[in-house]
């Protein structure tokens, strides 16, 4: 009897899954969208209006629909919607946004749900992007704007065909209070969802296809990946000035400054108006910068303050709710978003500010609308609240378009579908290891994460958390309430400063990376786990290899993950030194590695010990790598400007490099006013290695001067 019950439980859970069975199309080469019930049109996609960057998919490899997909179910009762996709013992699995603590998420079970960081990797995130990449080489996204619930292999079902055997825990040391789990199992709270599986073959390819799908990744102006400094609260225009000429003076670069709240008349919430004291000539006062080399950004929230000129105006078309006794625009309704749209315009980029710092969209339920609020478009809070950061972004990214002019600017939350907007993130969260975490997961999530410095308690710090910015999407420094300068330290201001130049003379190699970002999706800052060659077997103890982590996902997810040093674009491997450190152990992939600064040999494939002082962060070059540099300098180069250029080339390997070049400036790379240049270096007959340059586009952009080549390693000379 008890066979037959067994027998007839799968049987039905057979038919169930026939009738739950999800039909492919292909929509984009190597990705295949699925629908389980009826998806509802506000969604992720439909927000950001993220179209693919065909053109990035030649240069993927041709693959076919992966051999899990008939196993992937969806599930619709009482109104929700469940996905089930099947677990491989020994997958492991990344992404579900921009978490902190943790980069491998299997055993997780994760409320995904825009909100700001507050300590744990619950879901409850920037941006908690509903996409995830396997070890096995696929990926799946979820295209819904509600708030979703992971059980990223957590929960086993009794039919499962690798369902747990039950143990004795009074004498089996092996029992585990979280058995195998077989399956993700996502929870949609809506009739129906959109979902999309991304082939590989390999886990990076699955994340390129990822960004291009979203439209490839941001390329932000040049002067974008030069070094800011955000300002006090309340200072002045002539503070601000006056902070300018200190930097100038003492030889630290600055190519755009963040004004904090004190600009505004009115802040928390905003009136989006000049404060006539602090700033009696606004356009005065951006021209003179401007000429000095040095742009300007500026801090708001999009809440309107009674005060607003806009404020009548607005309040129709406005949520049913306040945050800090402002009225919340509803940003999925058109005449909204035309308001503040033309309030920007008008009072802002028409006077030639560069770009805003978008705060407070994140969230911290006592201060954001509450789900019960309602908004004029019919739009529920909860899709809202999963979508505003999208909103922001993608207005005030259209006031720039119509300038055909890039931005670049700070974001407190995002969502899929935002990959190409030119914005970064950032919180009030100050772990300076978390903050490295956080830089790593965010090239599973098509994010941009900065781990800004604020302040420190003493110089050791300022210099470490300062070492770490500079290998980064953004250089900055966020002085809104410590005043910080990067001389505040007198006794390491030497070292910042040389790091501080040092990220304008890898300015070359930055923008080619970000520009990879954007037409093949690479993202330019990525876990170690996307490198060909790395082995994170190497982090384990032989203690904990002795165990049987097969049968225990969770305590492999653990024991296995390196959360502590990254690729930094195609060569470099960087690994950041916290307060109190004087060594640390990285682990190499396998191939030659050599030092950053002096190219000396460090390892193949193996651990190694880093004790490089306080003065030097750890980094390390690919044998064969190329890095193109450029003069240390103050300010990122004018458009038509000509720098000349210091080639280096590091280990004994023959070497070759795209080098891209475009205006740096607008948005033409799109109408194809850009160029790739091939660099190359080979080893000669008489043993020398030589490096090579091709020839500019004729018609094309060239802003490169005089070349010269540096050989860092001394073998091969």
């Amino acid at each position: 009897m008890k066979r037959k019950l067994i027998t007839l439980g799968f049987f039905l859970f057979a038919v169930m899954s026939l009738s739950a069975q999800i039909k492919w199309e292909q929509v984009e080469p190597g990705v295949w969208k699925g629908i389980v019930g009826t998806p509802e049109k506000y969604s992720l996609l439909e927000v950001s209006g993220a179209k693919p960057l065909k053109e990035g998919f030649s240069r993927l490899p041709e693959v076919v629909l992966p051999a899990l997909a008939p196993e992937i179910m969806g599930f619709i009762q009482d109104g929700k919607t469940s996905l089930r996709i099947p677990l491989e013992k020994k997958e492991q699995l990344y992404g579900f946004g921009l978490n902190f603590q943790t980069v491998h998420q299997r055993g997780k079970i994760l409320g995904l749900h825009v909100d700001h960081y507050g300590g744990k990797d619950n879901g409850r995130t920037h941006a908690p992007v509903p996409f995830y990449v396997s070890s096995s080489g696929y990926g799946i996204f979820i295209n819904s704007a509600r708030y979703l619930t992971v059980y990223a292999g957590s929960g086993s079902r009794k039919d499962s065909p690798e369902a747990p055997v039950a143990k004795d825990r009074n004498t089996d040391n092996t029992w585990s209070s979280r058995p195998y789990s077989d399956a993700v199992s996502i929870l949609v709270p809506a009739e129906g969802v959109e979902i999309y599986l991304f082939a590989g073959p390999t886990p990076m390819d699955v994340v390129r296809r990822y960004n291009l799908f979203c439209g490839g990744g941001n390329l932000p102006p040049r002067w974008g990946l030069g070094f800011t400094q955000r300002t006090q609260k309340l200072y002045t225009a002539e503070q601000v000035k006056q902070e300018a000429e200190e930097f100038e003076s003492r030889g630290f670069p600055l190519d755009y400054i963040g004004l904090e709240p004190g600009w505004q008349s009115k802040a928390y919430p905003c009136t989006f108006e000049w404060d006539q004291q602090r700033y009696p000539d606004p356009g005065g006062f951006v021209k003179e910068m401007l000429d000095k080399g040095v742009r300007i950004n500026l801090w708001t929230n999009p809440y309107v303050s009674p005060d607003s000129k806009i404020y009548e105006e607005m309040y129709p078309v406005s949520g049913s709710h306040t945050v800090w006794c402002g009225i919340v625009p509803d940003m999925a309704d058109e005449r909204a978003r035309k308001i503040w749209m033309d309030k920007l315009e008008k009072e802002h980029v028409s006077l030639n500010v560069s770009g805003y710092k978008i705060d407070e969209v994140d969230g911290y339920d006592y201060y954001l609308w509450p789900d019960v609020a309602t908004f004029p478009s019919g739009i529920s809070a909860e899709q809202m609240r999963q979508t505003y950061g999208l909103w922001v972004q993608r207005t005030t990214d259209d006031l720039y378009r119509k300038r055909n002019q890039r931005t670049f600017g700070l974001v407190r939350a995002s969502n899929a579908g935002g990959n190409n907007f030119p914005y970064v993130i950032y919180n009030d969260y100050y772990s300076h290891q978390d903050f490295i975490t956080a830089l790593i997961n965010s090239g599973f999530s098509g994010t941009l994460w900065t781990p800004e410095v604020r302040s420190s308690k003493t110089a050791e710090e300022w210099l470490r958390r300062f070492q770490s910015v500079v290998f980064s999407p953004m250089a900055m420094i966020n002085a809104w309430a410590s005043g910080t300068k990067p001389w505040t330290f007198p006794e390491v201001a030497p070292q910042v400063k040389e790091y501080a130049l040092l990220r304008m003379q890898m300015m070359p190699y930055w923008y080619t990376e970000f520009a990879r970002y954007h037409f093949d999706g690479i993202p330019p800052f990525r876990a170690m786990s996307l490198e060909p060659g790395f082995n994170p077997e190497q982090a384990l103890s032989s203690e904990l290899q002795s165990n049987n982590l097969e049968d225990n996902p969770y305590l492999e997810a653990i024991t296995k993950e390196i959360k502590d040093q990254y690729m930094a674009g195609e060569y470099l491997l960087v690994a950041p030194l916290f307060t109190g450190q004087e060594s640390r152990t990285v682990i190499l992939p396998k191939g030659n590695w050599y030092d950053f600064y002096t190219g000396d040999y460090v390892g193949n494939g193996e651990t190694i010990t880093a004790k490089p002082g306080l003065e030097r962060i750890p980094v390390y070059v690919k044998d064969g790598g190329i890095i193109p540099m450029m003069n240390s300098r103050l300010h990122a180069p004018k458009p038509d400007e000509r720098v000349d250029l210091e080639i280096r080339h590091y280990g004994e390997a023959n070497g070759s490099y795209r080098l891209y070049d475009d205006d740096g400036e607008t948005f033409d790379y799109e109408k194809g006013m850009y160029s790739w240049r091939e660099i190359k270096v080979e080893r000669q007959k008489n043993g020398r290695l030589k490096g090579f340059v091709s020839s500019p586009e004729k018609g094309k952009p060239n802003t490169t001067g005089k070349i010269t080549w540096k050989f860092m390693t001394t073998i091969g000379k």
